[in-house]
């Protein structure tokens, strides 16, 4: 028995290594789903400074393609070399994406199944990076430009699920997953055109005009010269126009005009007189532009998600309220938006209501900061201004038992009429700022090219217009009857709209021809110095 037994196990001994190999290896790991699992040290730099968000994208993009190799030839790696290239347009760096670390780990890959798997894995890390940043912004707009946003606005969770399956699906067609990544927005497409003929063009050479008297029409100025010369070399004035030795000082008509479209193209006063404003947008170095536009690309990076296909659009640097129909520009008209110590915030919310005939409620910082000083010069400005004194009951309180130097907790609230600074209606949607979109008396101020004044609110022209396009027909009739009651009623819109409160500083027509606008809130060098700093490095966030 025992011999048998001894046999028997001999014999399973001498057969375990075969019959182990007659059976199946179950989920073998391949050498990409070995340097995944051992990132971000797997490989050596530039892998082993990948942050969580890239880890999980390079993840998935593998396991969607069960851990095959991506990047099988030299020309699939050197069509993604050409797209990466092509991110210059886009204000992008392709240095970020190690364009030329790709093609030195793909041109000497060795026979070693790592190596090949970490030079493959390095390709994929430049793609999804690039695509990331066409999509959703090179920076995170969370943390130098905030938009808030409402709970009911358009969710953007699927964002990244977006950018993973137009990464997954273009492989095989690089360039049409580049251009599906990148904003679909005429306004995107429209600054990309000018950025690369700014960014190909000879920069033209001028000297700086110097600081002086404002220069009016008919007066003569020893800076003449150097203007003319500066017009004519952006084609405000033709070549001719410039006689080298020339002496005439004079600013003539035809200089004049010239001026007049230079300032018309950078959002200033069309007066035709040379002042500090506009001197400053005449000594911006083509340098200067190319940034301005840099930064604004990046701008509509962000923004792009936030822009629905139906919905009010407000520049508040253009000073611009949009209505965008089918993804397209429908109407617009001016605004006025808050100055820069009381500026109007980005917002993304949605529009639910029209109050007809509104009473102004003071907000406090205006009640602080203004009210209050003119109750204490004038006792009688409540009076002259058709203004209640309430506590937060909303009881009426008597002015005159209020200490105004020290008031406590008080509301004022103007009745509506002619002189409420909220005009016959106002365009609500949520935010926690109080801000709102709204008519005013104050239609003067619209013919201004800055028109930075209220106090945050957004002022419209032709606000009438507007509401039309937010009714339907049978609430157009309903809003006019309850509008001439005079009295205040809150009406809710059968289709609420969606609406965008943005900030950008440079735009262009769809032959690339760019538009400037000064930077009312001094924003552009905090984003340029941002872009500036995070291009040597490939971290999506």
């Amino acid at each position: 028995m025992y011999k048998k037994h001894t046999f028997a196990l001999f014999c399973t001994l001498l057969l375990a290594p075969w019959l182990a190999m007659a059976e199946p290896v179950a989920n073998p790991v391949r050498p990409v789903q070995e340097i995944l699992q051992n990132l971000p040290n797997a490989c050596g730099q530039p892998l082993s400074d990948l942050n969580a968000t890239a880890l999980a994208r390079l993840s998935e993009l593998y396991q969607r393609k069960h851990y095959d190799l991506l990047w099988t030839s030299y020309a699939h790696i050197d069509a993604l070399l050409e797209q990466l290239e092509a991110l210059t347009d886009d204000g992008l760096e392709p240095a970020t994406y190690h364009a030329e670390t790709i093609r030195r780990a793909m041109h000497t890959a060795t026979a070693d199944p790592l190596h090949r798997a970490c030079s493959d894995v390095l390709a994929s890390h430049g793609y999804l990076s690039a695509l990331g940043h066409l999509a959703q912004g090179r920076l995170s707009q969370d943390r130098i430009e905030p938009v808030w946003h409402s709970p009911d606005a358009a969710e953007t969770a699927q964002a990244e699920a977006q950018l993973m399956s137009i990464a997954s699906d273009g492989l095989k067609q690089l360039e049409h997953a580049f251009n599906k990544a990148r904003p679909s927005l005429e306004q995107y497409n429209n600054l990309r055109k000018a950025y690369a003929r700014l960014r190909n063009q000879p920069a033209p050479v001028w000297q700086p005009i110097p600081p002086g008297q404002t220069l009016r029409p008919g007066m003569s100025d020893p800076r003449v010269p150097l203007l003319r010369k500066r017009l004519s070399a952006d084609g405000y004035l033709p070549a001719a126009a410039v006689v080298p030795g020339a002496s005439d000082v004079r600013y003539s008509d035809p200089l004049v005009d010239a001026l007049k479209a230079f300032q018309r193209r950078h959002a200033l006063q069309d007066d035709g007189l040379l002042g500090a404003s506009t001197l400053t947008a005449l000594n911006a170095t083509p340098a200067d532009r190319l940034n301005q536009l840099r930064v604004n690309l990046e701008r509509f990076r962000w923004l792009s998600a936030d822009i629905e296909p139906r919905s009010l659009l407000v520049d508040i640097a253009g000073g611009r309220v949009i209505y965008i129909r089918d993804s397209s520009p429908r109407w617009e008209a001016r605004t006025q938006v808050g100055r820069d110590t009381r500026q109007t915030p980005s917002i993304k919310s949605t529009v639910t209501r029209i109050t007809l005939n509104p009473t102004w409620t003071v907000p406090p910082t205006i009640l602080r900061k203004d009210k209050l000083p003119q109750i204490r010069e004038n006792p009688d400005y409540l009076a002259q201004h058709n203004m209640q004194v309430l506590n937060y009951q909303g009881q009426v309180l008597d002015p005159a038992t209020i200490d105004w130097s020290n008031p406590g907790r008080i509301l004022l609230r103007q009745a509506a009429g002619p002189d409420n600074p909220l005009g016959r209606l106002v365009i609500r949607f949520a935010n926690p700022y109080s801000i709102y979109l709204h008519d005013t008396p104050s239609q003067s101020l619209f013919a201004r090219s800055q028109r930075a004044f209220s106090s945050g609110c957004v002022r419209v022209e032709s606000v009438m217009q507007l509401v039309d396009l937010l009714l339907s027909r049978d609430e157009r009739e309903r809003v006019a009857e309850l509008l001439e009651t005079g009295q205040t009623y809150e009406y809710r819109l059968a289709q609420p709209t969606p609406i965008l409160l943005a900030y950008w500083t440079a735009e262009a027509d769809s032959s690339g021809l760019p538009r400037y606008r000064p930077d009312v809130y001094h924003r552009d060098q905090r984003l340029l110095a941002a872009l500036q700093a995070a291009a040597p490095a490939v971290n999506p966030h």
